[in-house]
């Protein structure tokens, strides 16, 4: 399991995703809080590639042994890319939640809607 952590350089929702936005792309993970408050995850379902996301919306599920949770989209666009690694070893979310635990890669459709989400020190003041 991963020390808790809300790294600065990432985009927060309030649902407990981020996103790192790299020119007119983007990677989604869910973050530290998620995944602990979700325990173990054994699996993650990904969208498909060329799947449209929309900001505020769920477009995946991740399965715990506590639980199954909708991941909300904290940005719009199209699925550039999903992580395989996690179809093998879904526990990654868990111990790398902002590293190799990420779950899409998407092309942003309105990059603007970056002003709508939550900084580091914003997100984790939601936490308390």
């Amino acid at each position: 399991m991963a020390d808790a952590s809300y790294p600065d350089d990432l985009l927060y929702h309030p649902e407990h995703d981020w996103a790192r936005v790299e020119g007119e792309e983007a990677t989604f993970g869910i973050t530290w809080y998620a995944q602990d408050q979700l325990g173990e995850v054994v699996f993650f379902d990904p969208p498909a590639i060329g799947g449209q996301l929309k900001q505020n919306e769920a477009y995946t599920e991740v399965e715990s042994v506590k639980a199954v949770s909708d991941v909300f989209a904290p940005l719009t666009g199209e699925v550039v890319a999903i992580n395989d690694l996690l179809s093998d070893k879904p526990e990654t979310i868990n111990s790398d939640p902002y590293g190799d635990g990420w779950l899409v890669r998407v092309r942003l459709s309105d990059p603007s809607e970056t002003e709508s989400l939550l900084s580091a020190a914003a997100y984790e003041a939601t936490l308390a």
